[in-house]
């Protein structure tokens, strides 16, 4: 700069001005917001998830950092489990053509993979986009707005305006969706509360209607079956059971072996070896010596 040959120097060259600070270029960045996901970093794939804020992601990426707390980002703080997200019916575009950015070819960011179903707009930023948390279709707001309808304009299901989750959000978007996204999980949990006391109280009324009652019946049908008749149980000094006189009759055939006037010898059904066992048997009574259990000496 010290003027030889005639130089002129510019004042942008003698006079230090203060450096801008470097701003992002926001179509770039909404062209990339887009079309990566949140997590990884990584270009979408099928499947697509999106969680209740309407941030995009790839589903293997997002169970591998589930699965290691520390590959989850801040950002993702607010969902614990797959449940906190919903995987998107996405619409291809067949015009779009996918393509690596090498640096010797024009490559056109603004193209998107996936387009509204019903008017056609590319899903790159320029216009919103929104999904059903019931169903999981994406469809443009336009499309929305312009057809009213509360049914999915692709799967035909129930859509509930509280249900409508914007995709990428900004500002009071964003705002909005974070007060469904906590009204979508308190009327979660209210539901599985009452649930849970149903169930609990089902149980009770069911452990009641089994519980014995004063009679030893059943009160689960309600009625209480009538007993015309009891059974009473005499005990004998020789420690068998028998039903008193006059009461209902046994008919285990058992019981009738505990009567006085049941005899050994004379039932039809026992054996020959086995009625030898006893003194009022036939062989017992004509033989010569004492009976080998009793040692009965026959005494005159």
């Amino acid at each position: 700069m010290g003027c030889d040959g005639g130089t002129i120097p510019k004042r942008d060259e003698l006079v230090r001005k203060k450096k801008r600070a470097e701003q992002k270029d926001k179509v770039a960045q909404r062209s990339f917001l887009w079309r990566h996901c949140n997590i990884s970093q990584t270009p979408l794939h099928d499947p697509v998830v999106a969680c209740g804020l309407g941030r995009l992601y790839n589903k293997d990426s997002l169970i591998l950092a589930l699965l290691d707390k520390t590959l989850l980002p801040e950002t993702a703080g607010h969902i614990k489990s797959l449940k906190d997200v919903k995987e998107l019916k996405l619409t291809q575009n067949p015009s779009y053509e996918a393509s690596i950015d090498k640096g010797d070819q024009y490559v056109d960011h603004q193209s998107s993979p996936y387009i509204c179903p019903v008017i056609g707009h590319e899903m790159n930023g320029n216009f919103k986009f929104c999904f059903s948390w019931g169903c999981g279709c994406v469809v443009s707001e336009r499309a929305m707005k312009q057809l009213k309808s509360n049914l999915c304009h692709k799967c035909q299901s129930p859509v509930a305006p509280e249900d409508i989750v914007v995709l990428n959000p900004a500002d009071e978007d964003l705002d909005l969706m974070k007060s469904r996204m906590e009204a979508r999980q308190a009327k979660i949990k209210a539901e599985k509360k009452s649930k849970k006391i149903k169930q609990e109280i089902k149980e009770e009324v069911d452990t009641d209607s089994t519980k014995p009652t004063e009679n030893g019946c059943s009160s689960s049908s309600g009625i209480i079956p009538k007993v015309e008749k009891t059974v009473t149980v005499k005990i004998e000094k020789n420690g068998f059971k028998r039903p008193a006189e006059g009461n209902l009759s046994m008919k285990n055939e058992d019981f009738k072996k505990t009567k006085s006037e049941y005899s050994v010898a004379k039932d039809p059904n026992a054996s020959t070896v086995y009625k030898s066992l006893f003194t009022s048997s036939s062989i017992a009574q004509n033989q010569m010596k004492a009976h080998w259990i009793t040692y009965n000496p026959f005494y005159n």
